[in-house]
């Protein structure tokens, strides 16, 4: 198991989760044109294609939820994996496996323990701007307990949710190099979803 996150003095007086999104901006920004480009709630067709996409990122994702280095650093983080509840949502809306295991796109590698907490701050921070999402998945009959489950806010709410979850993230110290393996996990993490969106099928 690699070696806990060093204990140094940050490289930024900046917290963490702002250095993050000040990083990936421009990212985050061309991952939302992609997403909206699906067109995913048009048409229950242009939604499974929007949830084949998450499939393949939370896939993707789940190992992290389960890696003791990361619990260790992050409480509780085994409970916010979503991928069962986008598991729960193709079986609701009827996707064929066949149709899931053939991803467009080869999903980056996650080299390091801090690559890795810049995509657990992309996966975590989706679930934050999902609201709007499951406000118009409403309109084609799906819900939090049917369909659009893996949009749903935490029993916490959203807001508290992604708070804890930014307090954990910025209690961690990095040296320089983790600060930038953890941009460079969240640019390749954005640049993961948005290939997957431009791909899609």
């Amino acid at each position: 198991m690699e070696a806990l996150l060093s204990q140094t003095k940050p490289a930024s007086t900046l917290p963490l989760s702002k250095r993050l999104k000040l990083a990936t901006h421009t990212a985050h920004k061309r991952v939302d044109k992609a997403i909206m480009a699906l067109s995913p709630f048009t048409s229950l067709d242009d939604y499974k294609r929007f949830l084949k996409v998450q499939y393949q990122f939370q896939r993707h994702t789940a190992p992290l939820y389960k890696r003791p280095d990361l619990c260790e650093q992050l409480e509780r983080l085994e409970q916010r994996c979503r991928f069962n509840s986008v598991m729960l949502d193709i079986n609701d809306l009827s996707i064929k496996t066949e149709e899931l295991n053939v991803s467009p796109i080869p999903p980056p590698t996650i080299g390091s323990q801090a690559a890795a907490l810049g995509w657990l701050y992309v996966n975590e921070g989706s679930n934050l701007g999902a609201a709007f999402l499951l406000k118009y998945a409403s309109q084609l009959g799906l819900s939090a307990h049917f369909g659009a489950r893996h949009l749903a806010p935490n029993n916490a709410g959203r807001g508290l949710h992604w708070r804890l979850f930014i307090a954990q993230l910025d209690a961690i110290s990095l040296s320089e190099e983790q600060e930038r393996q953890a941009i460079k996990g969240a640019r390749d993490a954005f640049t993961f979803v948005e290939s997957l969106a431009l791909n899609s099928h």
